[in-house]
């Protein structure tokens, strides 16, 4: 494909909501590296037992024609069979990128545009027609391990990421490999397991951040290497997982590493060249901040919650401690929203190090468990949001903001491992409100000291994996509600004496989940305007993935169960579920070529969780007939709530928390 250049293909039949569009869904493929589909009788070829009989149909009749879309012979079809458009390789630009206010026929930045709500304008998918989704094609990596890749999709081109930090190119219709690239991966070290998210797309490249920090720039067409940038040492404990974001002619990246004592930063490279435009340190010098990497020295959430600290004693020992900035943590895991007409980047900083104990490193810890917003030119701070100061329970926010505009205002929100989601004022970061809590909450906040016997270790739920964890939620604007992943994990902490040696995992304690305490999921539509919850449903693993919604008012996630699902946006009604065979923890995604909407997602398990494991791309369209009803049924969790805060408000508990579920009693673990 080298050296041609495709216009950008057009929706050749406009998207009616709920209209079957011509052609029929494209053929089946199975293809691990060869663009060709395996025929029965042929060697290696295997199919796993949840693909279902009318796809091996469309698989083998594919087989006795040349590859098109559409399943039946040529020698019986009256109307000729339909090709896919060449691949597309249009220059996606700083006007197309801005311009967007949602994702439509393509989806271009990791959250689907700038304001990351992985809301997609398109309806050609519905509630009422959800239930016919069949597979298109399947296409295997041959890398059988934890898969959290949303795939972006340009023009009629899919790029998608391995758990390696490698790239593959497809024809978004039909599955069909473009090109492969794997990168060198020089010796690592992981906390979490050896994931990364995704690409960002820009030009004529698309950019890739590797598990050895670097950042590297592919051509589009090939897979070329353009540049290849050293963002930081691995050999520290320096990684990258995120998806970068492309934005006014820079790509942007964070680093991961906290719990090895690293200081985090985050760092913008220009475009065409891969040179550093700018960089930003998560943790402030002394001379940084008005008062350091210390902060206000709160005692308080920002919402009123106690935290437990000794403040008095943070104080003394701030002298003895004074160094502890420069190895303070304070990773950015996931991909920023951005606001092109303001020029400002928002993300999640993540927790401090050592992560639980506090008592090596006094003070708020700026600026760990935070939203912050910066200056996308420049780099510079514009303010912070600090959900949790002095995070001594790895409490920290991860997954990536979102912006909302409500009554002419702009807003940022924000779903935190403590189990609630966060709005606040886009331009001043001043708090807005804090949801009902979406999990059980169940001693939170609670204090352990360091040299204690091991037996003092306290139960905490949330756990160090949330409430929510990475998982990007999403936000229809259409019903107003956020759709987030939760993840009801107990665990016991305690806290011990680490000293710290470089290179080396240092969290200043452990954590540990009771076998006597069962674990689950939340996946809850939570209203941006008053915080309450107004539909949930318990699934049975922990959520990790991504939420995807739609104009159809159809909300898309995956399970660790191994099942893509596919809810009511309004209701919560579970509407239609494919099994895949691993646990699906990718983001899904949607987008549309010649005029046929497409749904797909990554299935290949989740390294923290130890889902069932897979190599997994699947894509999906709308058939003929409705799929059997989802075999897998869930129930709404039952757990005590608080109830939302509106800052600066007095607070009520609504009479609806009395009723709703069970009321747990006091001191007692929600299970």
């Amino acid at each position: 494909m080298q050296g041609i250049r495709h216009a950008r293909p057009t929706t050749s039949t406009p998207l009616v909501p709920g209209t079957l569009l011509a052609p029929t869904p494209p053929r089946f493929r199975q293809d691990r590296g060869p663009a060709r589909t395996r025929c029965a009788g042929e060697g290696g070829w295997t199919v796993r037992a949840v693909v279902v009989v009318s796809l091996l149909a469309a698989s083998l009749a594919s087989c006795r024609g040349e590859p098109r879309i559409g399943g039946a012979d040529a020698e019986g079809d009256a109307t000729p069979a339909r090709r896919p458009p060449a691949p597309s390789f249009a220059p996606v630009t700083d006007a197309v990128l801005s311009a967007l206010q949602a994702a439509g026929t393509e989806w271009l930045t990791y959250g689907g545009a700038y304001n990351n709500q992985r809301y997609s304008s398109l309806a050609q998918i519905t509630r009422e027609n959800v239930a016919t989704l069949t597979p298109a094609w399947v296409y295997q990596t041959g890398v059988a391990e934890s898969f959290e890749t949303t795939p972006i999709v340009a023009g009629n081109v899919m790029y998608l990421t391995t758990p390696g930090s490698g790239v593959i190119a497809l024809h978004a219709a039909t599955g069909e490999k473009l090109w492969e690239f794997k990168p060198e991966i020089r010796r690592t070290q992981l906390c979490c397991g050896p994931n990364n998210r995704g690409v960002s797309i820009y030009g004529d490249h698309v950019h890739v951040a590797t598990l050895d920090a670097r950042l590297i720039a592919l051509d589009r067409r090939t897979g070329q290497v353009v540049w290849d940038t050293e963002v930081a040492d691995p050999d520290d404990g320096y990684s990258i997982t995120m998806a970068p974001l492309a934005f006014d002619g820079k790509i942007f990246v964070g680093v991961s590493g906290a719990d090895y004592g690293l200081r985090g930063f985050v760092s913008a490279y220009d475009a065409a060249t891969g040179e550093l435009a700018w960089r930003w340190y998560t943790i402030p010098a002394p001379d940084e901040a008005p008062n350091g990497w210390w902060g206000e020295w709160r005692d308080t959430d920002p919402f009123g919650t106690a935290l437990g600290r000794d403040i008095t004693a943070e104080r003394e020992d701030s002298a003895t401690y004074r160094d502890a900035w420069k190895r303070g943590g304070g990773s950015v895991w996931m991909t920023p929203a951005y606001d092109p007409t303001t020029k400002t980047l928002y993300f999640s900083v993540g927790n401090p190090a050592p992560s639980l104990d506090g008592r090596v490193r006094p003070g708020d810890n700026l600026y760990t468990a935070s939203i912050v917003a910066l200056d996308g030119e420049t780099g510079t701070l514009r303010w912070y949001f600090q959900t949790v100061p002095h995070d001594v329970w790895d409490l920290a926010p991860v997954s990536p903001p979102i912006l909302f505009d409500l009554d002419g205002r702009r807003y940022v929100a924000q779903a935190g491992k403590t189990g609630w989601l966060y709005v606040v004022d886009a331009a001043t970061g001043q708090p807005v409100l804090r949801s009902d809590n979406f999990v059980p909450q169940h001693a939170l906040f609670t204090t352990v000291s360091a040299g204690g016997d091991p037996a003092d270790g306290r139960l905490m739920i949330p756990g160090a994996h949330g409430g929510a964890h990475w998982s990007p939620m999403a936000y229809s604007p259409r019903t107003g509600l956020a759709y987030v992943l939760g993840v009801h994990q107990p665990m016991v902490y305690r806290v011990t004496r680490q000293p710290f040696y470089e290179g080396r995992l240092w969290t200043g304690g452990t954590f540990l989940t009771p076998p006597d305490l069962p674990q689950w999921g939340t996946f809850t539509a939570i209203d941006l305007r008053t915080g309450e919850i107004r539909w949930q449903q318990r699934v049975p693993v922990p959520m990790v993935g991504a939420a995807l919604v739609t104009a159809g008012d159809v909300v898309f996630v995956g399970q660790g169960t191994g099942t893509l699902d596919a809810f009511d946006a309004l209701t919560g009604d579970l509407l239609w579920q494919f099994n895949t065979g691993a646990g699906v923890h990718g983001g899904p995604i949607t987008y549309a070529v010649d005029g046929v909407q497409y749904v797909a997602v990554a299935a290949g398990g989740n390294y923290q969780l130890g889902t069932p494991r897979g190599d997994d791309v699947f894509a999906f369209v709308l058939g003929q007939a409705p799929r059997p009803a989802p075999g897998q049924a869930y129930a709404p969790a039952e757990y005590r709530r608080s109830g939302p805060i509106r800052y600066g408000a007095v607070r009520q508990v609504p009479a609806a928390s009395v009723t709703r579920g069970r009321t747990a009693e006091a001191g007692s673990p929600e299970r």
